[in-house]
């Protein structure tokens, strides 16, 4: 208990629930800043607050685990991550915990599924972009594009081939030494889903977990058989409308990918963290994508992709697989929905 207190805002709201002799339930709230440089968020409606806390406290425990693990910035004592996976590229293979296998293995089906889109080898490009994005945020008036003699030299070290996971002895070699691995656009989504599945194993049977955005429904929202309600934040932050639509989720997952969060401006364009494989550059099809489906790392990954596709080719490759759907917002505000999206929007709202 003093551990979870210390780290998160716990809260019972007012209201709770009574039906047909089961007893009262209240709903309670979990945040915290910590992890995967984002904000955290846990709801769910427990019988009381104690059962409440040690379901946080583990929800907390795990995402931290995949998020050292996953840390492409940070050394942490006694733990080979994915950064050290990138220290030692070109030089020798590193023993590494099995859920970093996993991500791996995980991230080269993605690679697969959406031909290149999504591509966790692209770290040698999207590192340049950081770098350039961090130096124009701290000082806008000299932030400047990174030069395209740069992004090009980066562009040819980034052949997922090159990454050579042995599951038999627990080790990742990149065999090209100028490689570097970056797996943001599956790392939040993928852990979220594995951290789910432990948490329902455990008896955690009606919940929501949002990392950044990444929002899984545990069952439905209250035990009572409701779907979850999850807004679908709009990119245009100039309106006045802070959402665009409600989803209702049960046992599912939504995650959105944008334009609206890390960005920064040269010249007065915005150029955000979404780099197209093919002109190493922003992609511009969209002002966000969201994707609705079962898993969590599928939807983040998927969010990405389809992201940085015409609207034709990633519409073509929701429809392909079943149980998942889509909703793209244009930069004029125009929205496109997959063909079974609308069934699960809130038309009351």
């Amino acid at each position: 208990m003093k551990k979870v207190l210390a780290l998160f805002l716990i809260a019972a709201c007012s209201a709770t629930l009574v039906s047909c002799g089961k007893a009262k339930q209240n709903r309670y709230e979990a945040e915290f800043l910590t992890l995967f440089d984002t904000m955290t968020k846990i709801v769910a409606y427990m019988d009381d607050k104690k059962q409440f806390t040690a379901y946080a406290n583990e929800i907390h425990d795990e995402l931290e685990t995949y998020h050292q693990l996953y840390d492409i910035y940070h050394d942490y004592k006694g733990i080979n991550n994915i950064k050290t996976i990138n220290d030692h590229a070109g030089k020798e293979p590193v023993k590494v915990d099995k859920k970093i296998l996993d991500l791996l293995e995980f991230a080269k089906k993605s690679y697969i599924l959406t031909k290149g889109e999504t591509n966790v080898a692209m770290g040698s490009v999207l590192k340049i972009w950081h770098q350039y994005r961090e130096e124009g945020v701290s000082d806008p008036d000299r932030a400047q594009l990174p030069p395209d003699r740069d992004l090009r030299e980066a562009a040819k070290h980034m052949n997922i081939d090159d990454v050579i996971i042995d599951e038999k002895a627990s080790t990742v070699f990149l065999k090209d030494p100028a490689m570097s691995l970056d797996v943001g656009a599956v790392a939040k989504g993928y852990a979220v889903e594995q951290v789910s599945r432990t948490v329902k194993a455990d008896g955690l049977d009606s919940g929501l977990i949002s990392v950044g955005g990444n929002v899984t429904a545990i069952g439905a929202k209250d035990r009572q058989g409701d779907p979850g309600n999850v807004a679908i934040e709009n990119p245009d932050k100039q309106s006045d409308q802070d959402h665009l639509k409600i989803v209702l989720l049960t046992d599912a997952s939504l995650v959105a990918s944008g334009n609206y969060e890390r960005y920064y401006e040269v010249n007065g364009k915005r150029y955000h963290h979404l780099i197209d494989k093919d002109t190493l550059y922003p992609s511009e099809y969209f002002a966000s994508v969201s994707i609705l489906c079962g898993d969590s790392g599928m939807a983040d990954l998927l969010s990405t992709a389809v992201y940085n596709m015409p609207f034709e080719e990633g519409a073509e490759l929701i429809e392909s697989l079943p149980g998942t759907e889509a909703m793209w917002v244009y930069s004029d505000g125009k929205l496109k929905y997959s063909s079974g999206f609308e069934t699960y929007v809130d038309a009351s709202k």
